[in-house]
């Protein structure tokens, strides 16, 4: 959908990290009500989190908070390119990580060279891909009109670009795959 023609073209970048701007082994930890206990990755918590939920299962981000053995994912080179194009104002990651995971993952990008600011890096503590979806139709509401969201988890890709279907924005949603990460985002 083409936005409106009137209006100037405000970019916003928006991408997962779990799988998508890294690979990283941080588990999110969790435990049933009969006491069972066990320990999600990042794709697992995307695909589970909220069955599990409904279960009555209590979860702990604490390691979930930190990046450990960090590695560029399949998607690492778009930002990168975008960043050094245009700048890191209007580009942001989005992920289902705790909101103190910001620092960590803000860590991580600053040594690979992709310096955001710490306000662009937001997590949800929310593994629902409805949490994705509304916070991108609050960008909408701020003025952004031309969207590009890229997300490993199809159900997030999906939620995305239902939700920017309401609204006349110029939208792009991908799903990040190994295969893809050759491709140039910008």
């Amino acid at each position: 959908t083409a936005g409106n023609p009137k209006a100037p073209a405000k970019k916003i970048r928006v991408f997962d990290f779990d799988d998508t701007l890294a690979r990283s082994n941080s588990q999110v930890l969790y435990e049933m009500p009969d006491g069972k206990t066990g320990k999600l990755n990042a794709t697992q918590f995307a695909e589970r989190s909220g069955q599990l939920e409904s279960q009555g299962a209590v979860f702990d981000f604490s390691e979930f908070s930190k990046v450990v053995d960090g590695k560029k994912g399949p998607v690492f080179k778009a930002i990168e390119n975008i960043v050094a194009k245009r700048g890191a104002e209007d580009v942001f990651i989005l992920t289902a990580r705790p909101a103190d995971a910001a620092g960590p993952i803000k860590q991580f990008m600053d040594a690979l060279g992709v310096k955001l600011p710490i306000e662009n890096i937001v997590g949800l503590g929310d593994g629902k891909a409805q949490a994705k979806a509304r916070w991108i139709t609050g960008k909408a509401a701020e003025g952004y009109n031309d969207f590009l969201f890229v997300d490993d988890a199809y159900k997030n890709v999906k939620a995305v670009k239902e939700a920017l279907e309401v609204f006349d924005v110029k939208s792009k949603t991908q799903q990040a795959k190994v295969a893809f990460a050759s491709k140039d985002l910008s």
